[in-house]
């Protein structure tokens, strides 16, 4: 049974992300002083007093045509109202009633919607009138709250109570590294990729924001779906420019945003043009993604329209393979967001990938290999000491991690150490998903 949902809708710059991320106990919504920052819809899930219930953060309700940006929006937060089991109507209690507030509350009352009105920013006396002047929309008496200070959110939810509170609601608790859990599959990239147009085909639905304007997603936004029966939660994030281009205050939040989408994910897709080919920056991203130990793919979108497919496919791989030399073999794969054509291979290798990122190998065949491994390149001895490896085990999986124990194994030059990592890789299928393995070294008692 899917969980009560609250949808938060008003104008822009009253506090609704505020108050999303209030509920929802994270700061998962972006926050600025200027407004028209959110501008796809957000979810996300919250728990007060035993009731769980979503919670939809939407852009700021604008009248514009439904063709540009600021329509566009607006179509996705006539979308959450939809989805909505009651609207939270959120006005701004500092200054007070407007026309736009005025049409938001008309648009609200024709729709078959419960709504609850809350006069947010209600901190002081100062409010006090515009709190009884919101009266006049026609709604129920006001909830004076401020999300900021976390003022009013018990009155706030005992207005939802009657809403959110189904005792027969169970829910489920995944275990994330089961095989049936979701894949966290967060795409990332440049600016103008086709990030949100690849996941608003996957969805058969415009659930993002997408058009000519570069940089239109901020939010880094999760959604639950299926491919062929196995749970998906895609992740579109900001694009990601150059650190020297990225100026203003609002665009680092949105990478930073990103950059918390990719530790949060499983399998991280880069999406590339076609058209424009890899840049270093797309490097740079490949490498931030494997230090944060999460498996990668490399997928090329808009190869329908690509120029010279075939020598700028080769050409990728060798950028690829010189400029990953701590990962070989990274998946490369094209697709083509607007025609659909390739998705399914990507999402197919994207299980396959979080499998081998999530493989637990045992001690016994580790060890096997272990022994060939040493007896068929034997560990140099720097200064004539002999270093001695002893054994091996996996600590960790997600990502693939292990501890080598012997003595003077801290003194292993990286040549080696990059031998053994491959020959794991080789030994027992991981591929390109990032692989850890730790030097332990017992102390000598004899030394000083």
């Amino acid at each position: 049974m899917p969980l009560p949902t609250i949808a938060i809708i008003g104008r822009p710059n009253v506090g609704k992300s505020t108050l999303f991320n209030r509920l929802v106990g994270k700061k998962l919504a972006l926050v600025d002083d200027q407004p028209g920052v959110t501008r796809d819809r957000r979810e996300g899930e919250a728990s007060l007093l035993g009731c769980d219930f979503r919670v939809i953060d939407t852009a700021g309700f604008e009248d514009e045509d439904a063709a540009s940006l600021p329509g566009r929006m607006r179509q996705q937060t006539e979308a959450a109202l939809r989805e909505a089991d009651v609207a939270l109507f959120l006005v701004d209690a500092r200054q007070g009633l407007t026309p736009l507030d005025e049409e938001v509350g008309r648009w609200l009352r024709a729709a078959d919607v419960p709504v609850i009105l809350a006069a947010n920013k209600a901190e002081g006396r100062l409010a006090e009138s515009s709190i009884y002047e919101a009266m006049a929309l026609g709604f129920d008496d006001p909830i004076a709250l401020s999300a900021e200070h976390g003022e009013g959110i018990a009155d706030l939810f005992d207005a939802l109570r009657p809403y959110i509170d189904r005792p027969d609601l169970e829910v489920e608790i995944d275990d994330p590294e089961s095989p049936d859990a979701p894949l966290k599959l967060a795409i990332v990239g440049r600016p103008n990729a086709g990030k949100s147009t690849l996941i608003n085909k996957l969805l058969g639905e415009d659930r993002l924001i997408t058009g000519p304007e570069a940089g239109i997603t901020r939010d880094s936004i999760a959604v639950d779906w299926e491919w062929q029966g196995r749970r998906v939660r895609l992740i579109d994030t900001a694009g990601m420019r150059k650190r020297a281009k990225v100026q203003e205050k609002l665009e680092k939040l949105s990478v930073a945003d990103a950059l918390r989408a990719i530790d949060f994910a499983e399998v991280v897709v880069i999406l590339l043009d076609a058209t424009k080919g890899l840049e270093g920056q797309d490097l740079k991203i490949a490498d931030k993604v494997i230090a944060e130990g999460r498996a990668i793919m490399i997928v090329l979108n808009k190869w329908d329209v690509a120029e010279n497919a075939s020598y700028l496919f080769n050409g990728v791989k060798q950028a690829l393979d010189d400029g990953l030399a701590q990962v070989k073999g990274v998946p490369l794969l094209t697709v083509s967001a607007a025609t659909g054509k390739g998705l399914d291979t990507m999402l197919k290798v994207a299980f396959e990938t979080r499998e081998a990122w999530s493989r637990r190998v045992s001690t016994g065949s580790l060890n096997r290999w272990f022994e060939r491994a040493i007896e068929a390149n034997p560990p140099p001895a720097p200064g004539g000491k002999r270093i001695k490896p002893r054994y091996i085990t996996q600590n960790n999986t997600r990502p693939p991690s292990f501890v080598l124990f012997g003595t003077r194994v801290d003194l292993l030059p990286e040549s080696y150490r990059r031998y053994l990592i491959n020959g794991l890789r080789r030994e027992f299928d991981f591929g390109a998903v990032p692989v850890r393995l730790n030097l332990r070294a017992p102390k000598n008692p004899f030394d000083p």
